[in-house]
């Protein structure tokens, strides 16, 4: 009986070592998706906070709560199952799709760059001339959680091309772990961001100097950080873009650009060989942008510029 005991305790820590090794594994194997997706992330971080501009302070944290809600909605209840099935039955269409994405991505660069260029406009006040204020709420969140589904449904299948190799139980935790930690993180992120300012005031009427000088830093701080997301978040759009192109024309055998952009690379790397790494992966960033440049600025001139020429 003890031995029996003693077999069964062996077992039992076998089986619970081997579960701890595949919690690793999926800690890992997220790790890295979430990563790959990080340049989606960030435009989604970027993107976000203009949804709760000239919004009441009291309105906007519960608004990014709606976001977030809507976000993870997304996430689990229609691109997860859509991945699975995805991974199971026709793992052929990823490269593709992901390429399709990373066009999407680059389209979508390359048309702020063209606003940035020739100047937009907000809606925002036309909107308040016409809605009532839960009118204004409802449409903002609305648009977000469309915009969240396109940019989620980037990170989902960037993840699942990351762990398309595992098994499909491994990738349902993967995706799931993924979605909740990117929204977590994504939306506590914005939160502090469209809050920013307020806590700047609030420290700005603080009793010490310290407290005043930061909250007025925190405050001036505001605009010059919604700059650099907006910049931060097209380039890394550009770089994730026309990342997936490039390892998508590798997975078909088109191998003249990502072997001229590898070539390039290694030999900057070699250059500078105390700091090759960086170089390497900077280069093949730099060139995944430029192509990303190239092929968005090639749709925007085929959806808005030459239709607009021809109309005048």
């Amino acid at each position: 009986m003890p031995s029996g005991l003693i077999a069964l305790l062996d077992d039992i820590a076998g089986i619970a070592k081997i579960a701890a090794t595949s919690l690793d594994d999926v800690a890992a194997a997220a790790g890295k998706a979430g990563t790959k997706a990080a340049g989606v992330v960030i435009d989604d971080a970027a993107v976000t906070p203009r949804y709760v501009m000239g919004l009441t302070p009291d309105r906007e944290l519960p608004i990014i709560y709606k976001i977030a809600k809507g976000s993870l909605r997304n996430k689990l209840l229609f691109l997860l199952p859509a991945a699975l099935l995805l991974s199971a039955f026709a793992p052929w269409l990823l490269p593709p799709l992901l390429m399709a994405g990373g066009a999407f991505l680059c389209f979508e660069a390359s048309e702020k760059l063209l606003e940035a260029i020739q100047g937009g406009h907000d809606v925002a006040e036309e909107a308040a001339a016409t809605l009532t204020s839960k009118e204004i709420e409802d449409q903002k969140v609305k648009g977000a959680i469309t915009t969240d589904f396109i940019l989620s449904g980037e990170i989902m299948a960037i993840a699942l091309g990351t762990v398309a190799t595992e098994p499909l139980w491994e990738q349902a935790v993967i995706l799931v772990v993924v979605a909740i930690f990117i929204t977590v993180g994504v939306y506590g992120v914005v939160g502090f961001i469209v809050k920013m300012d307020d806590i700047g005031l609030h420290m700005a009427q603080r009793t010490t100097a310290i407290e005043r000088s930061v909250g007025r830093g925190l405050v001036h701080a505001m605009p010059v950080l919604m700059k650099i997301l907006s910049v931060v978040g097209t380039a890394a759009m550009l770089w994730v873009g026309g990342g997936l192109i490039v390892h998508g024309l590798h997975e078909f055998h088109l191998d003249t650009i990502p072997d001229a952009i590898h070539h390039v690379a290694q030999g900057a790397a070699s250059a500078l060989p105390a700091i090759g790494p960086v170089v390497d992966w900077v280069v093949n960033a730099i060139g995944a942008g430029i192509v990303g440049l190239i092929i968005g600025g090639i749709i925007v001139a085929v959806l808005h510029i030459i239709p607009s020429k021809k109309k005048h």
